[in-house]
């Protein structure tokens, strides 16, 4: 269930239009029933997309930020998360642009970092100091997909290896599993 004002911007510098940028999310899904299309489509109607004009500065990140700001209604808050699946050596000049521009004052941001962050400790701790003047600690979070898959297939060794938890974690006793590290 996603809130009913979640809004998702695709921003990068691939050129494509909106329709295109529909095209490239329903490429990606094949919904099994009917059901399932009707609320891919109704996911499609919050998403929307930029081009980065990556010569051009701020004015890309200020059309960005004019973007979510359309979305506001009154004078409510609006939280903001930017998930930042780029190549690591432009993390900190996009999160600097990103932070300059598009912070929101009224509401939460956060920037997401998809690994690698960093390629050793030493370079690890250089990012985050690079980071640690616009973002505060609480607002970067750092994911890294192929952490989170070693540990999924722990459980699920865990669970078929041992007969006690596979007569338990099945469909009849859990409604869902989430994965959360902190």
């Amino acid at each position: 269930m996603l809130d009913k004002k979640l809004k998702i911007i695709g921003f990068d510098p691939t050129h494509m239009d909106h329709d295109d940028f529909i095209k490239h999310i329903e490429s990606s899904v094949d919904p099994p029933s009917p059901e399932l299309k009707d609320k891919l489509k109704g996911f499609c109607e919050r998403c929307s997309y930029i081009t980065i004009d990556q010569d051009a500065g701020d004015d890309s990140f200020v059309e960005l930020r004019e973007r979510m700001e359309s979305f506001i209604e009154g004078d409510e808050a609006q939280n903001r998360h930017f998930y930042m699946a780029l190549p690591p050596n432009i993390y900190v000049a996009v999160s600097e642009q990103l932070r300059r521009n598009c912070y929101s004052e009224k509401g939460d941001s956060q920037i997401i970092i998809e690994k690698p962050f960093g390629h050793d400790l030493e370079s690890s701790v250089d990012l985050h100091r690079k980071l640690e003047p616009n973002w505060k600690e609480n607002e970067i979070f750092r994911i890294d997909h192929y952490l989170g898959k070693e540990m999924v297939k722990n459980v699920m060794t865990l669970r078929f290896g041992n007969p006690i938890f596979g007569a338990l974690w099945d469909c009849n006793h859990i409604d869902n599993v989430q994965v959360c590290q902190r």
